[in-house]
């Protein structure tokens, strides 16, 4: 597919089809297609899976993981819901969509208009869980040091 093709050119500098991170799954004995690929989710479960941080969120509202963070432990390919992360064995990182900087190959290439690049609000999802997990974490070291 022309998404894979160009994904992979974007990614790797070649033509590769396997270290795409969109991937087109044929459905009722190949008369249709679908592409899926992340849908940088509000939720984030890969970036709270991360036990390095190496994942974080563009400029965009990508969540983009950081190559010289990334420890290759797979736990963001474990956490994510959709499997739209993947592991890379020769770079031994995992590797997802980044929106190609802002303007996806993928939505370029497509010879249907099947995929598209929505620009939305990004959410700050990321504030009220740490605020939440800050207070969890104070009130556990408080009834540490009341027990001590």
């Amino acid at each position: 597919m022309r998404c894979e093709l160009a994904c992979s050119y974007m990614q790797t500098g070649t033509f590769q089809p396997a270290r795409s991170v969109i991937r087109v799954s044929p459905f009722e004995a190949h008369t249709s297609y679908a592409p899926y690929t992340c849908t940088q989710c509000a939720e984030g479960w890969c970036m709270t899976a991360c036990p390095v941080n190496a994942i974080t969120i563009s400029p965009m509202g990508a969540k983009v993981v950081l190559d010289d963070q990334c420890v290759g432990c797979k736990l963001c390919t474990i956490a994510c819901p959709y499997g739209t992360i993947f592991y890379n064995p020769e770079t031994r990182k995992v590797i997802k969509c980044d929106l190609c900087g802002g303007n996806p190959a993928c939505v370029e290439v497509c010879p249907t208009a099947a995929i598209e690049y929505v620009e939305t609000e990004t959410a700050d999802w990321l504030g009220t869980f740490a605020a939440e997990r800050s207070s969890r974490h104070r009130e556990w070291q408080s009834a540490g040091a009341e027990a001590r």
